[in-house]
């Protein structure tokens, strides 16, 4: 099968590509930074793997690399790209940049290659989104990142009846806390501002997760392969955050 996953220079995508080209598949990872690219196309099992240098902010560069690889099939599309952090209104509000890029980016990528996803000749194809524990959870001074991660839920569900004629499953995944970089300055961000060291944030954050601890990226890569497998699940946002959010 061949996979594009978006952010697959680090964490969550870094960890989804790994694994996905372990059980054989093909990757084609999709970003910025083509050094940290190259660096997780060097960690994947042999395999017809590439990278793909582009800011999925704009949708003129995803459409060049459509037109530079037109005979790109692909099996499914995982819009893991994502920017983290704190937004304050005013003049250095970050609320664009990080609404263009986990929000506008998704839509971008998906949009952008869906012709080649609709290419596949699976019975069904994929398309999974990785949201966040914060679509469902407010935090002070994170309004733009919060918004964005639950608009994406809304997004995934307007595709997942738009596409189901095509066979196409569409569902999004949201982590609580995953040991990443990205978790990392935000658990550090967050205790600067408190006043208090990052281990006693930490301390205060798993305070309200049931298990008391983070996720593994590799945790989140397993669920995403078997969301890719799967027939019958459209619609829906899975949740892995050791307990901390709850659903009936």
């Amino acid at each position: 099968m061949n996979y594009l996953i978006s952010g697959g220079g680090s964490g969550i995508g870094r960890a989804i590509s790994i694994h996905l080209a372990e059980k054989g598949h093909n990757c084609y990872i999709l970003g910025r930074n083509a050094i940290k690219l190259k660096e997780t196309i060097s960690l994947l099992k042999e395999g017809n793997h590439k990278y793909f240098e582009a800011d999925v902010r704009n949708k003129e560069e995803l459409a060049a690399i459509l037109q530079k690889n037109q005979d790109l099939v692909l099996d499914g599309i995982i819009a893991n790209a994502g920017l983290g952090g704190e937004n304050q209104f005013g003049d250095d509000d970050r609320w664009y940049d990080i609404v263009d890029t986990n929000l506008t980016g998704t839509y971008h990528t998906v949009e952008s290659f869906l012709p080649a996803l609709k290419k596949s000749k699976n019975e069904f194809k994929q398309v999974l989104i990785i949201s966040s524990v914060l679509a469902r959870l407010g935090v002070a001074n994170y309004a733009a990142y919060c918004a964005s991660k639950a608009g994406l839920l809304g997004l995934m569900r307007s595709w997942a009846v738009q596409y189901a004629g095509d066979n196409i499953l569409v569902n999004a995944i949201c982590p609580g806390w995953v040991d990443t970089d990205m978790a990392q300055d935000g658990l550090q961000g967050i205790a600067d501002g408190l006043g208090v060291s990052k281990a006693e944030f930490y301390k205060m954050a798993m305070k309200s997760v049931p298990l008391g601890k983070m996720s593994d990226p590799e945790e989140v890569a397993v669920l995403v392969s078997y969301l890719l497998q799967q027939k019958s699940i459209t619609g829906q946002t899975i949740d892995i955050n050791n307990g901390a959010i709850m659903n009936s």
